[in-house]
């Protein structure tokens, strides 16, 4: 099954679309091109990315996991493409009182949209607008530890918070993002934590601290990223293990170009 989001009154495009408009990077990293960052900064993007790759400039990632609706767990499965010039696609599939549900996010081309189906058909839910294209491209922002040659973009400026946490704040489609990364001595990935424009309880939308803990890294080609890990509000507070966190995943596979 492949979906396909609404971008314009008048095209649609699925995710192999958005894929394959992708060029090819010729771009390699050269770790000696970050030298001048703070020492954490090194660290993640040098384990993250094979000295000589190509630096690309999109994923395509599989993925399953549980999502929490209302107060009960669901399992998912989903697909995903970031295309940093683009946007990104997700969906996924999960399944309530034996009734699969299809979901769709996606900002593409600066216009952005949320659907949910059931059995594929059924709209039962249907978002779209200003706010929900703000906190679409908030959303790609984040993601991009699984798209972490974006990272080595001359653009980002970077700040030290200790030995173990950097921020980098930069401008992705159009929006100004600040993402905050913990790795480990080695330069694993062990946290992240970035604003979200949204309303989590239910009253004015506003931006809102979102991230969470990253439970292993995995290796895919010449990059190594987040494969298990536990999001959600509130990130940094006591509330998110209460009442924020309401996504978890395990990465199976990544592609990049």
């Amino acid at each position: 099954m492949t979906a396909t989001t609404t971008i314009t009154k008048t095209k649609e495009i699925s995710i192999d679309e958005l894929w394959e408009s992708t060029a090819i990077s010729e771009r390699i990293f050269n770790p000696e091109s970050i030298a001048h960052l703070p020492t954490a900064a090194q660290l993640y993007l040098n384990h993250a990315i094979v000295p000589g790759a190509k630096l690309a400039s999109a994923v395509r990632l599989w993925m399953h996991g549980e999502i929490k609706l209302g107060q009960k767990w669901y399992h998912f499965t989903g697909e995903e493409v970031i295309c940093w010039n683009r946007g990104m696609m997700w969906w996924a599939t999960t399944w309530m009182q034996g009734l699969p549900i299809w979901g769709a996010d996606s900002v593409v081309d600066g216009m952005s949209e949320v659907q949910r189906k059931m059995l594929g058909l059924f709209t039962v839910m249907e978002a779209s607008g200003a706010g929900v294209t703000r906190s679409g491209k908030g959303r790609m922002q984040g993601e991009s530890v699984w798209l972490p040659s974006v990272l080595c973009n001359p653009d980002l400026a970077w700040t030290e918070m200790d030995t173990e946490h950097v921020r980098a704040n930069f401008t992705a489609l159009g929006e100004q993002a600040e993402l905050v990364l913990g790795v480990d001595r080695f330069g694993g990935l062990k946290r992240v934590k970035f604003l979200l424009w949204s309303n989590p309880e239910g009253r004015e939308h506003q931006y809102v601290d979102f991230g969470g803990v990253v439970e292993a890294n995995g290796t895919f080609g010449d990059y190594t990223i987040p494969t298990q890990l536990r999001l959600g509000w509130f990130f940094d507070s006591e509330r998110f293990e209460s009442e924020g966190e309401f996504f978890r995943c395990r990465i199976d596979n990544a592609i990049y170009r």
